[in-house]
């Protein structure tokens, strides 16, 4: 028996419904903030929604792998695919909000991206998926369409993972408290974390690293919780209160940074 599978199962379950329950908590403070700051949390519930349900229907794949039903982990990765292949554009919206404060700019930029995403999935589907390898800890699928795999990492992979990193390295070199850095830092790592391991394990073509990788987005999304609800002692140490605001300036231009529920545009 493929006990492995079970595990892996329960891995992408309780990735699936950390991140609704995380998406759903946010969701519900969004009437506590302001109306400029409502767009950017918005986007963070509907990229945690996103990631919630491209592992759902994983864990009931692997369940299916783990049943020897092959038509069923097939179909389900096809529906698994759809959520994947739109997560980066939340995280656009996201970063260029907190850069511009422009929520028309935001969603022009993330339109791109759907239409990058609707890209994937139509040569996705075209092409098909060769597989699936079933071993004893997964159930591997390779995508048949180079062209799709080159849509993905340059145009939804590369691009948001560079405005991350600009936007950290933006942050980083400018001076202030550690309580804002460990409100703002902390969670454009864990989404990177999280956006950057489901893409190796859609790749994987080793089964202990699509474990692996799974194993490491639920770590993300332990991160991304701790980071909007830090324990206490961390609120402490850092001198973090409910409805502290911060301001900061990025390039001349004011920024209020709400220091729990993103109470402004970060």
């Amino acid at each position: 028996m493929n006990t492995g599978l079970l595990l892996n199962s329960t891995i992408c379950f309780a990735i699936g419904l950390s991140s609704l329950a995380f998406a759903w908590v946010l969701l519900a403070k969004n009437e506590q903030n302001r109306e400029t700051s409502r767009p950017a949390l918005f986007s963070l519930v509907v990229f945690w929604t996103l990631v919630g349900l491209t592992y759902l229907p994983t864990s009931v794949r692997m369940m299916a792998a783990y049943l020897g039903n092959m038509e069923i982990d097939a179909i389900l990765y096809f529906i698994s695919a759809v959520p994947f292949a739109f997560v980066s554009v939340p995280m656009v919206f996201f970063i260029i909000y907190i850069i511009t404060g422009s929520k028309k700019t935001s969603e022009y930029l993330a339109l791109v991206f759907i239409f990058l995403g609707a890209a994937y999935l139509a040569f996705l589907y075209d092409s098909g998926i060769i597989g699936p390898e079933v071993t004893e800890w997964a159930s591997l699928f390779s995508v048949n369409s180079e062209l799709a795999i080159h849509i993905y990492l340059m145009g939804l992979f590369v691009i948001p993972t560079a405005m991350i990193l600009g936007l950290l390295m933006l942050i980083l070199l400018q001076r202030v408290p550690k309580r804002i850095r460990y409100r703002t830092v902390l969670p454009l790592v864990a989404i990177s974390f999280v956006f950057d391991f489901m893409l190796t394990d859609v790749i994987a073509i080793i089964d202990v690293m699509q474990v692996f990788s799974r194993l490491f987005v639920l770590i993300g999304t332990v991160l991304a919780y701790l980071a909007y609800f830090p324990p206490m002692t961390i609120q402490e140490r850092l001198g973090i209160q409910e409805h502290n605001i911060e301001t900061y300036v990025f390039d001349g231009i004011e920024k209020e940074l709400d220091t729990l529920t993103l109470d402004s545009r970060v």
